[in-house]
């Protein structure tokens, strides 16, 4: 509430002044005094870099990553920048990893491993490592990510932490990759005798290892492995391996069953039953059961007409047809598809002008080109190419609205090779451009089912979690919040919002004493904008249980430690009423609203302010006159 004017000081006090904001961590405060200062200051040049990494970590915390890197590429310019380099090139790592941006990772986490030792909570060299391993992994690069994950755990142990079993299993993934197949089967057998939880994954890898020299030793492993781990999200790949076993040793019938189980499998592996789809009509086609073959492909282009296996189907179709001299039924099949013979030539030329041009680079006619062969051919074969790329268009421009549109057309027809890319951007530009929060739930829930890659279904699960919390939905949000604190590797800020969501149910059922310990983690955990609402509500469930002394300790620590935070502040002042009210102590209750009401700029409190001391007015005149009569 409290509003510095730079007229009633001098440089010296404002110098001064930046030191005292530091200190009680409101660095955005200090970080605007500073930039107003003179910069040839010996104070500001001390300072400038610290006062920046401090309000860098705060914008971390709050998810504004593109602004916490902006001010850590200032600090690596800074020359008074040693005592916050090594973790400043951590987090520049840090932001480029979450980013996907692998290149910039690498080079940022190495120069923080190359510098003077540096550890400090979430910074620290094995997150560091654990992180190359997986930048070089995603390079496909395994022996230098294998040297890293390998410098996390060299030696398991029994009772490994998750990170040092990750990182144990992907060395092993690693000399896979490399062909190495006796030091992976060695690694994935001290998982399975170690009975890690990732067993089922060690298993299925031993069995991959053995159908190098034996498909039956392969199978043998695969067959066991529903029996064993039957609740695994592995078991609809196993069977899909087992099937495509079969149909690689031309024993099409044994392999009808397991793909058969694939289709009938769990949504989350929906991506596996198109191909799970074709290879049944590739099975009885080659049993000369043609008419289950098609009936399959039919299955296949009319549930996923736009994935890759569709394709696929269509050209085994006309292959069947044509042999079986039933042309015309094969046309009828095209029609069914949304295909047409003749008008599909003038479609596929149409298309093919307007990726001309965005080939070229010509995204002004190119647009123009993918819009009127959407015009024109609505529910063309080209359709989904067409709207993906115009998506992207639009994306460069920040034209959000278009883009959204464009995107949500390709996300919403399901399996497509540009799926995962659209339904993730379409979710992000929902949350961080549109903040429509139905809409980015809906599709972080859609990205989650989609996706194969860990990082993405890690950020998926984190971005349906805020998107639960934006909307006050702390029922789902609750199950979310639990699973996502199950996931290896989460971040801190992960864990943050896991347990703000998990508070935000408890107080939301009464739970106070519950919701009061899940602040506390939060608290633990963060000192940025998540920790200054969980030190409010902490007091809230404190006046909740009407323990005024705990209520009221609470909101002076949220108006002593949140100074970058005017909206928990003010509502801590607001708390401080309520309790002083309660405790009938009608000078102080109204004195606290009162400079709420003439200090604060934002509405919704200054409004929430005056109708309480209102209350608390109108309370005080009727004891009052109880008092005088």
């Amino acid at each position: 509430v409290n509003q510095y004017s730079r007229s009633e000081y001098s440089t010296e006090a404002r110098e001064l002044l930046v030191n005292v904001l530091a200190n009680t961590n409101n660095y955005k405060d200090a970080l605007a005094l500073l930039e107003s200062l003179p910069k040839s200051s010996d104070v500001v040049k001390k300072a400038y870099p610290r006062v920046m990494y401090g309000r860098a970590m705060e914008l971390i915390n709050d998810q504004n990553l593109s602004e916490a890197d902006r001010l850590l590429d200032k600090i690596i310019k800074e020359p008074d920048n040693t005592p916050v380099l090594p973790p400043t090139n951590f987090w520049k790592g840090e932001i480029a990893y979450r980013q996907d941006k692998l290149d910039n990772a690498i080079k940022f986490y190495n120069n923080y491993l190359s510098g003077p030792s540096y550890f400090n909570g979430e910074v620290n060299a094995t997150h560091a490592r654990y992180n190359l391993g997986y930048c070089y992994l995603r390079k496909e690069n395994y022996k230098l990510a294998a040297s890293f994950f390998e410098q996390v755990v060299k030696t398991p142990r029994l009772n490994a932490g998750d990170i040092e079993q990750d990182a144990y299993l992907r060395s092993a993934d690693c000399y896979f990759m490399n062909r190495d197949f006796a030091k992976a089967k060695g690694m994935y057998n001290t998982a399975i005798n170690y009975s890690w939880p990732a067993t089922d994954y060690a298993t299925y890898q031993n069995a991959m290892i053995a159908g190098v020299t034996s498909s039956n030793e392969k199978l043998n492993l695969l067959k066991s492995f529903e029996r064993k781990f039957p609740t695994s999200e592995l078991v609809n790949m196993v069977n899909m391996e087992i099937a495509a076993t079969y149909l690689a040793d031309e024993k099409f019938k044994d392999a009808v069953p397991y793909l058969n189980a694939v289709i009938k499998g769990s949504e989350n592996s929906g991506y596996l039953k198109p191909r799970a789809y074709l290879r049944l009509g590739i099975a009885h086609y080659n049993l000369n059961n043609n008419r289950e073959a098609l009936n399959n492909y039919k299955k296949l282009v009319s549930e996923y007409p736009n994935s890759p296996e569709a394709e696929e189907a269509l050209e085994s179709a006309r292959a069947i047809y044509v042999e079986d001299g039933k042309t015309g039924e094969y046309v009828d099949f095209l029609r069914s598809a949304g295909r047409s013979v003749t008008r599909n030539q003038e479609d596929s030329i149409t298309y093919a002008a307007a990726e001309v041009r965005y080939t070229n680079g010509d995204m002004n006619n190119a647009l123009t080109a993918f819009s009127n062969y959407l015009q024109k051919f609505p529910d063309g074969e080209f359709a989904l190419d067409a709207n993906y790329f115009r998506a992207e268009i639009y994306n460069q421009r920040k034209d959000w609205r278009n883009a959204i549109a464009a995107y949500e057309a390709v996300a919403d027809k399901g399996p497509s090779k540009y799926a995962e890319k659209a339904t993730s951007q379409a979710a992000k530009i929902n949350y961080f451009e549109l903040q429509d929060y139905i809409k980015s739930e809906k599709y972080f829930t859609l990205l989650k089912q989609l996706t194969v890659n860990r990082e993405t279904r890690l950020d998926a699960m984190r971005g349906l979690l805020r998107s639960q919390y934006q909307q006050k939905k702390w029922g789902e949000a609750f199950e979310n919040a639990r699973e996502l604190l199950k996931e290896k590797s989460t971040s801190t800020d992960d864990q943050v919002l896991a347990n703000l969501v998990i508070a935000k149910s408890q107080q939301s059922q009464d739970k106070f004493s519950e919701a009061i310990q899940s602040y506390r983690s939060v608290v633990n955990l963060n000192k940025a904008a998540f920790a200054a609402e969980a030190r409010y509500e902490t007091g809230a469930c404190y006046f909740e249980l009407n323990d005024l002394k705990n209520a009221e300790k609470a909101a002076f620590e949220t108006i002593n430690k949140s100074g970058s935070y005017d909206f928990w502040i003010t509502k801590a002042y607001i708390l401080l009423g309520d309790v002083f009210f309660r405790q009938k102590d009608y000078f102080n209750a109204k004195a606290t609203l009162q400079s709420v009401v003439e200090n604060s700029k934002i509405t919704e409190l200054k409004n929430e302010a005056q109708e309480k001391l209102n209350k608390v007015v109108e309370e005080e005149k009727a004891n009052s006159k109880v008092d005088g009569q």
